[in-house]
């Protein structure tokens, strides 16, 4: 599959860094923080970061997934705030990444670092059916736990 990428660039900003799969194996590729000095994440604390970089999916047969990546947030606790950012084929705009420092330190940012992975997925887009009822499953109406530990 062809991802159309366009780097944005303005008035003193650095060249942005294109996402990169870091090896042949990896099923997301790098973003980095398109910042033009240190950014202090403090613990607690919520910052959005730019990425320099749009994209085109083709259609809406697939979608954008922006994922934190693992070392920072094991090692620092820098996870996404929002979860897991979801980019739909028609958006257009620069990707920023919505960090939080979960961590018991502050953490600085710096500029290029990788902080985020961007994983291209299939998408279904279901057509829902209104019903009375749900088909009977062995598991039922059990939430969370009603599985075992």
């Amino acid at each position: 599959m062809k991802v159309l990428i366009k780097r944005i660039t303005g008035e003193g900003k650095e060249q942005p860094t294109m996402p990169f799969y870091a090896t042949p194996g990896s099923a997301g590729m790098d973003l980095s923080a398109q910042i033009k000095e240190p950014l202090l994440l403090k613990k607690g604390a919520m910052a959005t970061v730019p990425t320099g970089i749009a994209i085109g999916l083709p259609d809406a047969s697939c979608v954008a997934y922006v994922y934190a990546r693992s070392g920072l947030g094991v090692r620092h606790g820098i996870c996404l705030s929002n979860g897991v950012g979801v980019i739909d084929s028609d958006y257009r705009g620069e990707i920023s990444v919505g960090l939080i420092n979960l961590g018991p330190d502050d953490y600085t940012i710096m500029p290029g670092e990788r902080i985020a992975q961007l994983v291209i997925a299939p998408v279904l887009q279901a057509e829902l059916v209104e019903v009375d009822d749900l088909p009977k499953t062995e598991r039922g109406s059990g939430g969370f736990g009603s599985t075992g530990r």
